[in-house]
C-alpha cells in the first residue's frame, strides 16, 4: 500500500518553504533543498564561516526556514513544528530524494529552468515508485513532462498550492498525458485528508482554472472602472463583500498579491492564450505598467493602489488616481445599491440586490459580473469538465463565496440570459439551454453537467458530513431561530447553531436542553458544530448592551444563570458531548467547547475566552472551568497550583486566542483525547465517530466538590503584577479593576488557600463578579464600541 512519509520540498522561496510548513503542519517529515549560495558575504568572513561547511551551504533553505518561524500570519500551526523540516542543498543532499516517498517541485516560474533543474537534477536521484509532482501556478505539465523518462511519466502531475498553503484550501490538480489514474486519484485523496485541501482537477491550460478566471475577472473589472469614471476605491467598494467575494475586493487583493505579480499573470495569458476570444483584455495596462516601474507594486513594497501615510500625526490612507498617477485620500465612497447589501447574509440574496440596484455602482457590478460568468462559461470543457471544478476553484483559491455557476443559479439563468441580450453580448449556446446549474433533492446535491446534458450527483467522501443535506433529507429532529438538532445517524445527533454568527442567546440555550434531551431518550451522543462562517462569536452581546442600558440588571442575573445551566447540562448529560469548533469560536463559543466531555476541532481554529476586551469576564463557566483544571492538574501531579493557575488566569486577563487547533493544547483548553482534524469535511464525521466510541463505556460526570481554593495570597500576588503593569503605563486602571476581578474568581474569591469549595461555588463568583462589571460605565462603552467597530476599545 503507497504512504507517504517523507516529501522532498525543491525550492526554499516563499511557496516552498511554506509548503514544507504545512506538511509539517501534518507531521509528515520533509527535506527542503535549495541552491548552494555563493561566496560568504563579509560579515560571514570576519566570523570566520567555512564556505565549504553544511551550515554555510544549506544557507538558502535555512534562511528560508527561520524566516518561516517569523513569518505573519504564521505558516506553522506550532513554532517546534520546524522540527520536521530538515534543510540542505542541491549539491550535496539531492541523492537524498531516494528517502522520499513525494517530491515537489517550487523552483523559479520558468519552463526551460524547471525542465534543466528535472532532467539534470531530479530524474537520476529519484526512489524508485516515488512521486514527482510541480508547484507551476499555469505552465504545461505535458511540456515538463517531455524530459522525464517515460517510467516516471506515470507519477508525474500538477499539485499547485495555492499561497498562502495553510490558509487556501484550494489544490489544482493536473496529470500528464501519461499519468496513472491511480496515482492521480492517491494524491487527491492524500492532500485531502493529510492536508486538508479542496480539490480541483484542472486541465493542461495556461493558468489552470482559479488564476485563468481570477485573472479575468480582475481585468475585465479594471476595464469597466476605466471607462465609467470609477476610482480604485469606489471599485473595491463594489466588488468585494456586495458582491460575495472577500473584503480585499479587486485593487486592494492585487496589493497582496503584488501588482507585478498580477501584471505578470496577465502578460502569461495574454503570451499563450492566443486563441481566447478576450486575449486582448489581458494586456497589461499602461497605468500599472507605469506603478510597477516606479515601485508601486502593493503591501510588499509599501505603496500599490492603497497606501497609509501619517500627516499631522494620524495614519492617513491613501487610493491611486490611475489617471493622474497621484495619491489622494479615501473618502469611503457610499452606493445606495451597495448599502442595500449591508444587511443581507445570503450571497446569493446580496449579488442580486447589487447587480439589480439603479445607481452607477449597480451598473458597473452587472457588467463586471456578466462578463466573468460568461467567460467561465466559455471555458468549460477547455480549462474543465464541469462547472463544480470551476466553482470549487474560485471558492477555494479567491474566497468568492459563490462560484460563478452558483452566481447565475442566484440570478436565475433565464433572466441572466435575457438582461445579457438587452446588451446585445454574445452568449454561449449552454446558457440557453441550462434551467439551473445545481439542485438538491432527497438529500442529495447534484450539478449540470454540460457533457451529458443533464444532472448528476456531486461526489462527497464517506467522511463528509453535510448538515444541509441531512435536512433537506428530513433528519431534522429539533428548530428554532437560532439552533437546530439534527439527526446524523448511529444514534448521534447535532446541536447545529444558525444565528447571525451563531451568538448564544436564549433559543440557542434552549435548544441545548432539548438536544441533550433528544440524545439521551433516543440516541448515544451528541456533537456541537455547524457550517457556518464562525463556530460561534459568543454570547449575544447585544441583549447585554440593551440590558445595562436599561439597568435591567435583574435580567442580567437570569441571563447568565441560564447559560451557566446550559453549560453544566453539556458538561453533566448522559451521553458524551463532542465540541467540532472552526474558526472563531470566542468567549460563550470556547465555553460551549469547555464543558464538552470531548473536543475535535479544525485545525483552522481560533478560540479564545475574550470577554475583557469588552469589559467582562467569563461567566457562562469559562472562568470556573480555568479554575477547576489548575487545581486538578496540581493536585495530580502533586505541585504547587500556582503556576498552573497563572497560565489560565493569563488566558483570560489577557484575552489570549489561539492562533491554530493545535495551539488549544498548549492553552489548556483542549486536552488528551481530544482531537484536530486538517480536513473540514472530516471534522463533523470525526466528532461522530469520537461520540461513538466514548458512549460505548461513558460514565456521566457529577458536579465537583471539594476543591482546594488557591486563596486571596495568589489573588494578592497577582494584583501586585498588575499595579506595576498600571504604573508602567501597560495596561489602563479599567484594565486593572477588570483584571484583578478576574483573579478574585479564579483563585477562589476572599478565602485562605486550601478552603475547600465546589463548582457551584465558583459559578456564583462569576456571576457576581460579572454583574459588578456590567454596573462599570467603562465596560458599557467597551460593549457600545464593539458593537459599532467590531474592535475593542482600551479605555
Amino acid at each position: 500500500m503507497r504512504q507517504i512519509n517523507k516529501v522532498a520540498v525543491l525550492g526554499s522561496g516563499v511557496m516552498g518553504s511554506a509548503i514544507a510548513a504545512h506538511l509539517a503542519n501534518a507531521g509528515i517529515d520533509v527535506l527542503l533543498l535549495d541552491m548552494v549560495p555563493g561566496e560568504p558575504d563579509e560579515a560571514e568572513k570576519k566570523a570566520g564561516i567555512d564556505p565549504g561547511s553544511a551550515a554555510f551551504r544549506n544557507k538558502v533553505a535555512t534562511r528560508a526556514l527561520d524566516a518561516l518561524t517569523k513569518s505573519k500570519p504564521a505558516a506553522l500551526y506550532l513554532p517546534r513544528y520546524r522540527e520536521y523540516i530538515e534543510t540542505g542543498n542541491f549539491e550535496d543532499d539531492i541523492a537524498r530524494l531516494k528517502e522520499c516517498d513525494w517530491a515537489i517541485e517550487v523552483i523559479v516560474e520558468n519552463m526551460e529552468v524547471k525542465k534543466r533543474f528535472l532532467a539534470d537534477k531530479v530524474v537520476q536521484n529519484l526512489k524508485e515508485g516515488a512521486i514527482l509532482s510541480t508547484n507551476t501556478s499555469g505552465l504545461s505539465v505535458n511540456e515538463m513532462a517531455k524530459v522525464l523518462p517515460e517510467s516516471l511519466r506515470k507519477n508525474f502531475l500538477v499539485t499547485h498550492f495555492f499561497n498562502p498553503p495553510r490558509y487556501m484550501r484550494l489544490m489544482e490538480i493536473v496529470g500528464c498525458e501519461q499519468a496513472d489514474p491511480e496515482v492521480v486519484g492517491f494524491m487527491a485523496d492524500f492532500l485531502g485528508r493529510r492536508l486538508g485541501k479542496g480539490i480541483v482537477y484542472a486541465k493542461d491550460t495556461p493558468n489552470f482554472i482559479a488564476n485563468r478566471i481570477g485573472a479575468y475577472a480582475g481585468a475585465v473589472t479594471y476595464r469597466h472602472m476605466d471607462e465609467m469614471g470609477l476610482t480604485v476605491e469606489e471599485a473595491d467598494a463594489i466588488t468585494g463583500a456586495a458582491m460575495a467575494r472577500p473584503k480585499t475586493a479587486t485593487f486592494a487583493l492585487w496589493d497582496l498579491v503584488g501588482i507585478d505579480t498580477v501584471g505578470r499573470v496577465m502578460e502569461n495569458s495574454y503570451q499563450l492564450l492566443v486563441n481566447d476570444e478576450e486575449r486582448e483584455l489581458f494586456k497589461v495596462p499602461d497605468s500599472m505598467k507605469q506603478m510597477v516601474s516606479l515601485g508601486l507594486i502593493g503591501k510588499k513594497a509599501g505603496k500599490g493602489f492603497y497606501k497609509r501615510e501619517t500627516v499631522e500625526g494620524n495614519s492617513v490612507k491613501f487610493f491611486y488616481d490611475y489617471r493622474t498617477g497621484e495619491y489622494r485620500p479615501t473618502v469611503s465612497p457610499k452606493f445606495a445599491s451597495v448599502l442595500a447589501t449591508k444587511m443581507i447574509d445570503d450571497p446569493g440574496a446580496r449579488v442580486s440586490t447589487l447587480v439589480n440596484g439603479t445607481d452607477h455602482a449597480a451598473e458597473f457590478a452587472w457588467k463586471t459580473v456578466r462578463d466573468t460568468l460568461i467567460y467561465a462559461a466559455r471555458r468549460i470543457p477547455e480549462i474543465a469538465d464541469d462547472v463544480l471544478n470551476i466553482d470549487n476553484a474560485m471558492k477555494w483559491g479567491y474566497n468568492w463565496e459563490l462560484g460563478p455557476f452558483e452566481i447565475l443559479d442566484a440570478l436565475g439563468v433565464a433572466a441572466f440570459v435575457e438582461r445579457a441580450d438587452r446588451d446585445a453580448v454574445p452568449l454561449p449556446q449552454m446558457l440557453r439551454e441550462v434551467e439551473r446549474f445545481y439542485k438538491v433533492e432527497g438529500g442529495k446535491r447534484f450539478y449540470y453537467s454540460v457533457a451529458d446534458k443533464g444532472f448528476v450527483e456531486v461526489p462527497r467522501a464517506a467522511t463528509a458530513v453535510s448538515l444541509t443535506l441531512l435536512k433537506d433529507a428530513g433528519a431534522v429532529a429539533e428548530h428554532n431561530s437560532a439552533a437546530s438538532v439534527v439527526d446524523l445517524g448511529d444514534g448521534v445527533f447535532c446541536l447545529e447553531f444558525h444565528s447571525k454568527l451563531n451568538t448564544i442567546g436564549g433559543d440557542t440555550m434552549s435548544m441545548v436542553h432539548k438536544a441533550i434531551r433528544r440524545a439521551e431518550q433516543d440516541g448515544v451522543g451528541l456533537v456541537i458544530g455547524n457550517e457556518g462562517g464562525v463556530f460561534s462569536a459568543g454570547a449575544n452581546l447585544m441583549l447585554i448592551a440593551m440590558a445595562i442600558a436599561e439597568g435591567a440588571y435583574d435580567e442580567i442575573d437570569l441571563m447568565v444563570r441560564a447559560f451557566q445551566k446550559a453549560m453544566m447540562a453539556i458538561k453533566y448529560s448522559k451521553i458524551p458531548v463532542v465540541a467540532a469548533p472552526h474558526q472563531l469560536a470566542m468567549g460563550g463559543g470556547c465555553e460551549t467547547c469547555l464543558h464538552a466531555d470531548a473536543i475535535n476541532a479544525h485545525a483552522e481554529t481560533y478560540m479564545g475566552l475574550v470577554e475583557i476586551g469588552v469589559g467582562l469576564l467569563p461567566a457562562g463557566g469559562g472562568t470556573k472551568e480555568m479554575a477547576i483544571r489548575a487545581i486538578q492538574l496540581a493536585e495530580q501531579n502533586d505541585c504547587e497550583v500556582m503556576p498552573f493557575l497563572l497560565k489560565n488566569y493569563r488566558n483570560i486577563a489577557m484575552a489570549k486566542v489561539s492562533t491554530s487547533g493545535d495551539e488549544l493544547f498548549e492553552m489548556g483548553f483542549m486536552r488528551h483525547g481530544d482531537s484536530v482534524s486538517m480536513d473540514i469535511d472530516r471534522r463533523l464525521h470525526d466528532a461522530k465517530q469520537k461520540v461513538i466510541a466514548l458512549a460505548a463505556n461513558y460514565r456521566p460526570g457529577r458536579p465537583v466538590t471539594g476543591l482546594k481554593a488557591p486563596g486571596r495570597s495568589i489573588a494578592a500576588a497577582i494584583k501586585a503584577q498588575l499595579w506595576n503593569l498600571e504604573k508602567g503605563e501597560f495596561i489602563s486602571s479599567h484594565d486593572r479593576y477588570l483584571a484583578s476581578g478576574i483573579a478574585e474568581v479564579i483563585t477562589g474569591g476572599d478565602l485562605p488557600a486550601g478552603t475547600l469549595i465546589s463548582e457551584q461555588y465558583l459559578l456564583d463568583l462569576e456571576r457576581e463578579m460579572f454583574l459588578k462589571f456590567c454596573g462599570q460605565k467603562k465596560t458599557a462603552e467597551r460593549i457600545q464600541h464593539m458593537l459599532k467597530k467590531g474592535k475593542p476599545l482600551r479605555n
